[in-house]
C-alpha cells in the first residue's frame, strides 16, 4: 500500500510529464525536426530523450529487459559541447515521430506497473530530471521562429519605469552551502556536502541589471573594447560575431525583444539574458565584478539563513513568477514581496543569476551510483554557478542548496546577473 509520501511523488511525476507534453504540443508537427539551437539536438530527440532517461534509471524495477536497446541508447544523452564542435545529423537521421512516441508511451506503461516499488531518491531524480527539461526546453522553443509555434496566453505584465540602481552593502558573515545528508529533502550530488563559510563584506546591486542598463554598456561601445574581456570570451565573440544580447532584435533604429511568441519593443525595465561572457563584460564595464557563489547566498539567505529569501514562507505569486507562470520576464522590482532581509529583489524569480564561481565539487562529493556523470562530467572549469530561478523552473529547485551551470558563451538561458564590489 502506498504511503502519503509516495502518492505525493507520483502525482509529482505525473504534473512533470504534462508539463513537458505541452511544452511538445507548442511546436507545429512539422517542426519537431528542427534544431533550433545549434549546439542542442533536434526537438524529436527530446520527445525520446525524457522517457528513455526515466526508463535506463527505473528499468531494474521492472524485469530490466529492453525492449528496443537502440533507443535506449540513441535517446540516453544529450550534449553538451564545449570545443566548438556542432552536431551535424540531419532529419533523416532520427527515427520517425510515430516510432518515437510509441517507445514513449509503452516505457510509460512498463514503469507505471512498478512505480510504487521504486526508491524515493530514484522517483525524485527522475521528476527533476523531467523538470529541469521543461525549462531547457523552453530556451530551444524560444528560438525556435514564431510562425513555427501555437501561441500560448501568458499575464501581461505592465512596463514600469527603471528603478534607480542601488548597491546594498552586505555585512561579514558566515552562510551555508549545500546540503546536509541529514537533510530530508532530495538533493543533487553537487549539492553535498553542506558546510559553512565566512564572507566578508562586500556591496552587491539591489536589482538585476535591467535591459536598459545594457543598452547603456552596448552605447558605450562595450562589445567593442577587448580590455572588457577575457581573452577566451573575447575569442568567443569575435569568432561568433556576437554584438548584443541573444533575446534582442533590431528593428530599424530601435531594438526589440524576443519573446517567447511575439517581438515587442525594448522593456527596458526588464532584466537583460545574457551569457556568463557578456555578464562579466558589463560588469569590468561597471568598474565591478560577479558575485561569487558563498556571496549570493549571502546577499540573498541573510544571517538567519532562512528557507526562502523572503522568509520561511512557500513560495507565492506575491513572491515573483516562477513554476512555470509565465514565459518572459517582468519588471526587476516587481514583486517587493519577494525582497530578502538584506533588500535585494527578485533573487529566486525573473532569471537565473550569473555568478563568478566555476562549477567544481563540494568537499566530501559523492557522485550517485545510478547517474554518476550528472555533475562529475562537468567539473572541468568550463562551466559557471548560476542560482536563483527564472519563470520557468519548478518550485522544487527554488531550495536554497540548489546549483545550476553553463558553458559562460552559452547565451540562451534565461539568466541575468547583479554586480558585486569588494574583496572578494
Amino acid at each position: 500500500m502506498l504511503v502519503a509520501q509516495d502518492r505525493i511523488l507520483l502525482d509529482r511525476l505525473d504534473q512533470a510529464r504534462a508539463q513537458t507534453d505541452k511544452l511538445f504540443a507548442i511546436v507545429r508537427p512539422d517542426s519537431l525536426y528542427d534544431r533550433p539551437i545549434a549546439e542542442r539536438h533536434r526537438i524529436v530527440f527530446y520527445i525520446g530523450h525524457l522517457e528513455a532517461f526515466d526508463w535506463n534509471l527505473l528499468r531494474s524495477e521492472t524485469n530490466g529487459q529492453p525492449f528496443d536497446a537502440g533507443l535506449d541508447k540513441l535517446f540516453a544523452f544529450g550534449i553538451d559541447p564545449v570545443d566548438g564542435g556542432l552536431p551535424s545529423d540531419q532529419p533523416s537521421d532520427w527515427p520517425v515521430l510515430e516510432d518515437v512516441r510509441r517507445y514513449g508511451m509503452r516505457i510509460r506503461k512498463e514503469l507505471d506497473a512498478v512505480l510504487d516499488r521504486v526508491p524515493e531518491i530514484l522517483l525524485n531524480t527522475a521528476i527533476e530530471h523531467r523538470l529541469m527539461h521543461a525549462e531547457t526546453l523552453a530556451y530551444m522553443l524560444h528560438q525556435l521562429p514564431r510562425e513555427k509555434k501555437i501561441p500560448q496566453r501568458q499575464t501581461d505584465v505592465p512596463e514600469l519605469g527603471q528603478p534607480r540602481p542601488e548597491s546594498i552593502e552586505i555585512p561579514e558573515g558566515s552562510v551555508t552551502l549545500g546540503l546536509s545528508r541529514d537533510a530530508a529533502e532530495f538533493g543533487w550530488d553537487n549539492e553535498y556536502q553542506a558546510h559553512t563559510v565566512t564572507v566578508p563584506t562586500f556591496a552587491i546591486d539591489r536589482y538585476k541589471i535591467t535591459n536598459g542598463q545594457f543598452l547603456e554598456f552596448m552605447r558605450a561601445g562595450g562589445y567593442r573594447d577587448p580590455s572588457l574581456w577575457t581573452a577566451a570570451d573575447w575569442e568567443w565573440k569575435a569568432s561568433n560575431d556576437v554584438s548584443h544580447p541573444a533575446f534582442w532584435k533590431r528593428l530599424g533604429d530601435s531594438w526589440h525583444l524576443q519573446t517567447m511568441f511575439d517581438e515587442i519593443p525594448l522593456p527596458l525595465s526588464w532584466p537583460v539574458y545574457v551569457s556568463q561572457a557578456e555578464a562579466s563584460a558589463y560588469a569590468r564595464w561597471a568598474g565591478k565584478r560577479l558575485p561569487a557563489e558563498a556571496e549570493w547566498q549571502r546577499a540573498a539567505y541573510g544571517s538567519n539563513e532562512t528557507r526562502f529569501p523572503w522568509g520561511d514562507e512557500i513560495p507565492g505569486p506575491e513572491h515573483g513568477y516562477f513554476d512555470f507562470e509565465r514565459w518572459d520576464p517582468s519588471p526587476v522590482d516587481a514583486f517587493p514581496r519577494g525582497r530578502s532581509a538584506f533588500g535585494l529583489n527578485g533573487l529566486l524569480a525573473n532569471g537565473w543569476e550569473w555568478t563568478a564561481t566555476p562549477f567544481a565539487p563540494f568537499e566530501g562529493f559523492k557522485a550517485f551510483p545510478f547517474y554518476e556523470g550528472y555533475s562529475a562530467n562537468f567539473f572541468d572549469g568550463k562551466h559557471f554557478v548560476m542560482k536563483g530561478g527564472s519563470p520557468r523552473t519548478d518550485r522544487s529547485m527554488l531550495r536554497r542548496s540548489f546549483r545550476n551551470w553553463f558553458q559562460p558563451h552559452y547565451p540562451y538561458v534565461y539568466a541575468g546577473f547583479r554586480c558585486a564590489s569588494g574583496p572578494k
